[in-house]
């Protein structure tokens, strides 16, 4: 689980705490919104998360 926080902090650029409450929430609910924006900002962000050998997808709201 370090490892996600790690990957949290050093994509996305949030403090320790922040990344860590996020990689929480993906531990126990199996989900988490980590980042916001335009469709090519969220597409460029999951495909850096695969790219870190994480699962992560896109949901429009």
């Amino acid at each position: 689980m370090s490892y996600v926080t790690y990957v949290f902090q050093t994509y996305f650029g949030y403090p320790r705490s922040k990344a860590e409450k996020l990689m929480m929430d993906v531990h126990q609910r199996g989900k988490a919104s980590v980042s916001t924006g335009s469709r090519e900002e969220m597409e460029r962000d999951v495909s850096a998360m695969h790219g870190y050998g994480l699962w992560a997808t896109l949901q429009h709201d």
